[in-house]
């Protein structure tokens, strides 16, 4: 996989930030991960997930990956629906 797989035709514009966002981590693996999971669901995300959304990636991946992973357990401050969506969203993938 070499990026995102859906166009950003039909977005707003804070989603087609958000999809571009997601797949220009700086880590490969969440690259992965989270463009995968924007592939997927942003067009879907309300309002408020997208809030939830846009502060997850505020988080810098050194501490991120670890709580998605489970190498690292995740903070009160961070879990949310959409963390939990993505969790599921990771359970399901196949490399």
């Amino acid at each position: 996989m070499t990026g995102t797989t859906r166009s950003s035709e039909g977005l707003d514009a804070r989603r087609r930030k958000l999809l571009f966002r997601s797949w220009h981590r700086g880590m490969r693996e969440m690259d992965l991960i989270l463009g995968g999971f924007a592939d997927a669901e942003i067009h879907a995300l309300t309002g408020d997930e997208i809030d939830q959304y846009e502060r997850l990636l505020d988080i810098p991946d050194t501490e991120f990956l670890p709580m998605i992973t489970g190498e690292r357990p995740v903070t009160a401050d961070v879990d949310c629906i959409v963390l939990q969506k993505i969790l599921a969203s990771r359970r399901s993938m196949t490399f």
